[in-house]
Parts: C-alpha cells; structure tokens; sequence
C-alpha cells in the first residue's frame, strides 16, 4: 500500500447534485481567507512544539485573534487552540509508542505542565499516558506511517460526569 490518493481525481457530471460549499460557490474574500486560515495550521503543524497562542495563530493568517478563531473554527470544525493541542497529543502518542518517558514525550511536544499534559491526553485518548505507552502497539510496526498516523489520529471522548 501507498501513500496518497486513492485513486484519480472523479469527473463531476454536470447532472450530480448540488454544487454548493465549493469554492466555485465562494467569493475572492473567501477564497483569500482560506488560504490564510491554511497557512496558519501549517503554521501550527511546522511550530506544534512551540509556545504558541491564539494571537500568533492569528497573526500568521493575518486576522485578528477573535476573527482568526471563528474563521478557523468553521473551516476545520475545532478551535485553533484544540488543534494545536489534538496535534501535540497525535506527536506524543507518536512518541510514547517508541518508549519515550512521560516526562520527556511533555517537553517535546510543546507542553509544560506535566498535569496539564496528562490531563488533556487522558480526555483526548481515554487513557493516561503511561497506559498508552505500556501498550503493545507492534501491530502498528507494520502499517505504512501515513495510514498509521490516520489511524492513531487523537478522537475527543466525550467525558461523561
């Protein structure tokens, strides 16, 4: 298996069905919002192990903060700030699979509070991270590391109280 697509591109007859959400259907402004909202989480992808706060997201898509956070939010469905954290959590989990120290996995990805780490991976993969990284997880040595890190992708759980 390779990475990729899968397969060609599908051509659209013209008696498929609604065409709207496209960027056909867009203006020029929100067409350039677009790609300033993809140049910051390319931002945030590139600099996930930073310091990193709504207001240098936003200055990276050049919006402001408030702006930048609704925008973001309906483009990819999650605030930047969770988007940052989701891809943090998706390096640790990277990183715990390889035998990495709880301690060490925090600094690396960007965290500084060990609590606050365990806190947020725990909500985001349901257990700690020292459960995840006593797991067996040479299933995954074989799997290409694109389809891998599809399938390893942090999922919010819903936290019931």
């Amino acid at each position: 298996m390779t990475c990729g697509t899968s397969g060609p591109p599908r051509p659209v007859s013209s008696t498929e069905g609604d065409r709207s959400g496209t960027v056909v259907d867009m203006t020029p402004e929100e067409i350039a919002d677009l790609v300033h909202l993809r140049r910051a989480r390319d931002f945030i992808d590139l600099n996930y192990a930073q310091p990193l706060d709504v207001p240098a997201m936003a200055r990276t898509a050049l919006m402001s903060p408030a702006h930048f956070s609704r925008k973001f939010r309906a483009a990819y469905g999650e605030t930047p700030y969770s988007y940052l954290m989701t891809r943090r959590i998706e390096r640790a989990k990277a990183l715990l699979r390889q035998g990495k120290p709880v301690i060490d996995t925090c600094v690396a990805v960007g965290c500084t509070s060990l609590g606050s780490f365990s806190s947020r991976f725990t909500e985001i993969v349901g257990v700690t991270p020292s459960q995840y990284r006593a797991r067996d997880h040479r299933d995954l040595e074989v799997v290409p590391s694109c389809v891998s890190m599809f399938a390893t992708r942090p999922r919010r759980t819903m936290v019931t109280i």
